[in-house]
């Protein structure tokens, strides 16, 4: 049982926890961040739900199935399928460069002024030009592997 002060703070510092990850996750490719520390933030914020509420609530918030016998059911399966899309979102990002003839993992830029379509709503006030790096899709892909990962550890050692 926990007290009525743990699952306040948990309520208010969820949130801003999960906002201070997805931030981490989208300037990962240009700054200090990015989907590993992305998704230790987010792993955080779920095992803070886990241990407060339990983990009937973190099935809740997190849309798990209910949960089976197997390795591949039940919360660490739901975890187990996300780790292996964000492994081949991950693989994916560099198998797409070498399609197109350039060396594994190659990076790009695309600058979303130059495209004439969207060029009125790319320049933001305070924040600047808004691109499109090819990296961010690879953070992605780590970002769904570390969540993936570390939560279907919680979720087994918290069975345990």
């Amino acid at each position: 049982m926990t007290t009525v002060i743990a699952r306040t703070v948990t309520r208010v510092v969820v949130p801003f926890i999960l906002l201070t990850a997805v931030s981490l996750l989208f300037q990962g490719h240009n700054l200090p961040g990015g989907g590993f520390i992305a998704g230790v933030l987010t792993c955080t914020a779920f095992a803070l739900v886990y241990i407060i509420y339990g983990q009937e609530s973190l099935r809740t918030l997190v849309g798990g199935s209910e949960p089976g016998d197997g390795v591949l059911t039940g919360l660490p399966g739901t975890y187990a399928r996300l780790f292996a899309v964000g492994l081949g979102v991950a693989a994916g990002a560099g198998v797409v460069s070498t399609a197109l003839g350039y060396p594994f993992l190659t990076q790009t830029v695309l600058y979303l002024s130059d495209v004439p379509a969207v060029h009125a709503l790319t320049e933001l006030p305070g924040i600047g030009t808004l691109e499109v790096a090819s990296a961010f899709v690879f953070d992605v892909g780590v970002y769904l592997v570390v969540v993936g990962g570390l939560l279907t550890i919680v979720s087994v050692v918290g069975r345990e």
